[in-house]
């Protein structure tokens, strides 16, 4: 009997709590904030590769033009800070059909080169000074963390717009955020060559412009949840 008492006790208890749970009413919108400005400095990562039969003569030739390409760059008032050496290699590469071993040599140096007008100078000594790969060019802006601190703002008020425009029908409100998730990514813009200048340039003396720099897009998604007053 007081097992049965007991049990109906817990019963009674847990329908009681049931119907003291409500749901909360909310909406879930998705928003994007997105920010379009002008890339202020350019990031360049080229590379002196050099292939050969003999390991010693191999680094030797890659070393020297390497060494060519740093004195340019420093004669070039890129400040000190500004580039590095990113990657240093000397690769044996087995030929099977010719049962020989030849020899790969790389080495890598990243540039930040902030005033874009020395652009088309600075390749065209690379190039002569020996870089013979180019492995990536990003336009960037020093101002990046400013600007997508913005774009977040902009994503967390076009989510809110979104949910007062699809609660305004209903004759609710929309309340506080109860969940914000992040879903945001970066992108970098990559150099758009233009075409090489014509023969009635080249005789008029025109400057060669071979990139169109454009806008870096800064864009931030987010996720939120209002609650519905």
């Amino acid at each position: 009997m007081k097992k049965l008492v007991l049990f109906l006790t817990i019963m009674f208890m847990t329908m009681s709590y049931g119907q003291e749970i409500k749901q909360v009413p909310q909406i879930n919108v998705n928003g994007e904030g997105k920010v379009k400005v002008a890339p202020d400095q350019v990031c360049i990562s080229a590379t002196v590769e050099t292939k050969g039969n003999n390991a010693k003569d191999v680094k030797k030739q890659n070393d020297e033009k390497m060494d060519a390409v740093l004195k340019f760059i420093k004669k070039s008032n890129v400040p000190t800070a500004d580039f590095k050496t990113k990657q240093v290699a000397l690769n044996p590469q087995y030929d099977y059909d010719k049962k020989k071993t030849s020899y790969n040599a790389t080495q890598t140096v990243e540039i930040v080169l902030r005033d874009l007008s020395k652009y088309d100078e600075l390749m065209e000594g690379l190039v002569q000074q020996g870089i013979n790969r180019i492995d990536n060019v990003s336009f960037e802006s020093s101002k990046l963390l400013q600007h997508q601190s913005e774009a977040r703002k902009l994503a967390i008020k076009d989510a809110k717009a979104k949910a007062e425009d699809y609660v305004s029908v209903l004759g609710q409100k929309v309340g506080k955020a109860i969940t914000i998730s992040d879903n945001s990514q970066v992108y970098h813009p990559r150099p758009v060559y233009a075409a090489m200048k014509t023969e009635m340039m080249d005789a008029a003396g025109a400057s060669n412009e071979t990139l169109a720099i454009g806008e870096i897009e800064i864009t931030a998604n987010v996720s939120v949840s209002f609650i519905l007053d």
